[in-house]
């Protein structure tokens, strides 16, 4: 009796999520860390399994078995690097991004809640388009407090430097921002440069009310102190949200023709290398 009243409370309690064999401690592990691969790519685009293993500390093998699990589980792709300037010889490193499936996963479950208090706000003023200019006011209202948290950094900032530094402030949000450089299609004139957000928090909702998208682009604009153009948006099904910015002084409108990234784009250091064009 005695022996059997010690194993019964030595028991877990039923409601208490505890592995409790060596196989099930093993499998939590292998999914936390799964989840690290998955989320470093988040954080910083596609990336080479000999990235994300320098990135998280893991063996190359490690995180290729990772990322063979996230692929069966449709939360990842490969697809080949693409490469600026010449090119060595052999064949282009392969790169993982998250598939549509795989940023789902990171999505919050307010959304539905988010577009209904949305849709509230259109319904609220009768719809249409009074509906519409409700929730682009909310929009700009709702960028425009956070932009006002931007622009202390962004000031301290140099002015070729700022889009890096509003790439910074977006990260620290969750939007996952790099910045690339783009040459001017005119000789000798300096370049603008693409502000990729690899990650957009309301995405899906966006989808439903593009007035978001708008009112984002407009706070980047002031920001900046210039015109900037969005080129892609995740929300619309790219693989990245992609601004064109121009440099300090030049046409807007002549630099976003050449906008584009091509063979000649020259990313910054610690900044993304993959084409938001090819990421759809």
């Amino acid at each position: 009796m005695r022996e059997h009243a010690t194993q019964r409370e030595a028991e877990p309690a039923p409601d208490c999520d505890v592995p409790v064999t060596a196989a099930e401690v093993l499998l939590e592990g292998h999914r936390a860390t799964r989840d690290r691969v998955a989320r470093s790519i988040l954080d910083h685009g596609p990336s080479s399994a000999a990235d994300l293993a320098s990135r998280l500390g893991l063996t190359a093998a490690a995180v290729r078995r990772h990322l063979d699990g996230l692929a069966a589980a449709g939360l990842v792709e490969s697809r080949e690097q693409r490469v600026y300037g010449s090119r060595g010889r052999g064949r282009p490193a392969k790169v993982f991004a998250l598939t549509d499936g795989g940023r789902d996963a990171f999505y919050q479950e307010y959304d539905q809640l988010a577009a209904d208090a949305l849709r509230w706000i259109s319904d609220s003023v009768g719809g249409g388009k009074a509906g519409e200019e409700a929730v682009a006011a909310f929009a700009r209202a709702r960028f425009g407090k956070q932009g006002r948290r931007y622009l202390e950094t962004l000031q301290q900032a140099e002015a070729s430097e700022r889009t890096e530094a509003l790439a910074q402030a977006l990260s620290a949000d969750g939007y996952a921002a790099t910045v690339r450089r783009v040459p001017s299609a005119a000789a000798k004139a300096p370049a603008g440069a693409q502000l990729c957000q690899h990650h957009c928090p309301v995405a899906h909702i966006a989808e439903q009310f593009p007035q978001l998208c708008e009112a984002e682009t407009e706070v980047f604009s002031q920001l900046l102190g210039t015109h900037v153009q969005r080129l892609a948006t995740i929300a619309h099904g790219d693989g990245v949200c992609t601004t064109y910015v121009p440099a300090p002084g030049a046409a807007s409108s002549s630099a976003v023709r050449s906008a584009r990234p091509g063979p000649d784009a020259v990313p910054t250091a610690g900044t993304s290398t993959e084409d938001p064009a090819s990421a759809r």
